[in-house]
């Protein structure tokens, strides 16, 4: 069974609610589709979006659904397995096998964490293995804390990590003491940082609390917080089937856009971490909005144009 709509938003995140959000107040024909399985449902609080500061993601998601219901938006559960465009704008495919017609389309897919295979990382990811400081070095202020080393960039996670805590250590992990340099180790000596050579075996948890890492050697650190930098995945693979250009970073390949959130191909939108990496809910929620804005103006006046050439 087919559909017709003019946008479709898959997504159903801050960035996707968002950009609903605006087509719904410019009374634009809009669906989401959203899988239900947003990337920070294992953080209980967000943290840096000015008035919800503190707000569970799950609550942030339902009041979200809620407003964008008033203004006629409606959401689907589901998977979009395909996409392809034509003249007419876009055929959308979700996996039950119903299928959307709409003349603008919205990627907002996000992206996915893969944690590094250490055993009890995964399970205690967003409460006392963390990611990102600005969304919980507050709550983890003066903490013994550390950091787990997979790549050279966790030298610069460790040196952000010290604005908020001042006993930290680095665990170097799956990164050799010869890899780091002299600037680093500049660095990290300036800012107090004990650096820990060895392999991480697993985490020492006590009375479900993070207490410690546990070297290979069997050695124990005390810790009650750990900081580890998941390797980010784009959900990217509707953007490939398309054939928007995308762009290499050290973190995945993403769309080439405008400011907009515009692809290189026409009528194709992305926002949040679908356009970027580094993208938190306040960010993915203005980015979102801008699309939504911009994609409503570009419908507008192509409406306008077709009926000035009668």
């Amino acid at each position: 069974m087919t559909q017709s709509c003019e946008v479709v938003v898959v997504g159903g995140g801050a960035a996707g609610l968002s950009a609903a959000l605006a087509l719904g107040r410019a009374r634009r024909r809009t669906l989401v589709v959203d899988t239900g399985e947003p990337r920070n449902a294992p953080s209980a609080h967000m943290h840096g979006y000015l008035s919800r500061d503190g707000m569970s993601p799950a609550e942030f998601l339902a009041v979200g659904r809620e407003e964008i219901a008033r203004y006629g938006v409606k959401l689907v559960r589901g998977r979009v397995v395909n996409a392809s465009r034509d003249d007419g704008g876009f055929t959308v495919v979700l996996a039950d096998g119903s299928t959307v017609r709409a003349r603008q389309l919205v990627i907002a897919t996000g992206l996915r964490d893969e944690l590094p295979p250490l055993p009890g990382l995964t399970e205690r990811f967003g409460r006392d293995v963390l990611h990102c400081p600005y969304c919980h070095g507050w709550e983890a202020r003066d903490l013994p804390t550390g950091v787990l080393a997979t790549s050279a960039l966790s030298v610069h996670q460790a040196l952000m990590v010290t604005q908020w805590s001042k006993d930290v250590r680095l665990f170097l992990h799956q990164v050799r003491e010869a890899e780091l340099t002299d600037e680093d180790l500049r660095r990290l000596a300036a800012a107090g940082v004990e650096t820990v050579p060895g392999e991480v075996a697993e985490l020492a948890v006590t009375g479900d609390r993070l207490t410690g890492v546990r070297l290979a050697d069997g050695t124990v650190h005390d810790c009650a917080v750990l900081y580890a930098a998941p390797r980010t995945v784009p959900e990217n693979h509707l953007l490939v089937r398309l054939g928007a250009e995308l762009r290499e970073t050290p973190f995945g390949a993403y769309p080439v856009t405008d400011e907009r959130g515009l692809t290189s191909v026409p009528g194709l939108w992305t926002a949040g971490n679908a356009s970027g990496p580094t993208e938190q809910v306040v960010n993915a929620a203005s980015r979102g909005y801008r699309a939504g804005t911009a994609i409503n103006g570009e419908l507008l006046f192509a409406d306008l144009d077709a009926a000035i050439q009668g």
